[in-house]
């Protein structure tokens, strides 16, 4: 089977300031042998919108460790979805201030059009999502000319 890698848009919620985790994930992504897009952080829910609409990536990644994830991700999510972009976003980190899960949060970002949300740390899960989101562009059929 051919890989089909996955042009990723990275970003950091409009509150968070941090960049090092930004590097990981760009250094980590790019090893998985995809092309990524980094808007660093504080990105705001206009700046994300705009960067979906002019680059149609295969996937958003949005990255938080300073506890507001929860809180921004909706907003980050909520202004996609509203701009009528259907492409997948998740997102991952720390994400409440509580320094645990929070299932009712992760559920409204799920319902708010997330396709996935990560646990801090947890690469595994990242890999594996992006492990099946190369199976469906496989699957997916090709334009012939």
């Amino acid at each position: 089977m051919r890989r089909r890698n996955v042009n990723i848009l990275l970003a950091g919620t409009a509150s968070d300031s941090h960049t090092w985790n930004l590097v990981y994930l760009q250094l980590l992504l790019e090893e998985l042998g995809h092309p990524v897009r980094n808007l660093g952080p504080c990105v705001t829910d206009e700046l994300l919108t705009e960067a979906c609409a002019r680059e149609e990536p295969g996937l958003v990644v949005l990255s938080s460790v300073n506890g507001h994830g929860y809180r921004d991700g909706l907003g980050a999510v909520r202004a996609v979805r509203r701009a009528g972009l259907t492409l997948p976003v998740v997102i991952g980190g720390k994400l409440g201030v509580a320094g645990e899960a929070d299932p009712a949060q992760r559920g409204l970002l799920l319902d708010a059009g997330c396709d996935a949300v990560f646990d801090d740390g947890d690469v595994a899960a990242l890999r594996a999502y992006l492990a099946a989101l190369e199976a469906a562009a496989h699957r997916a059929p090709q334009a012939v000319a």
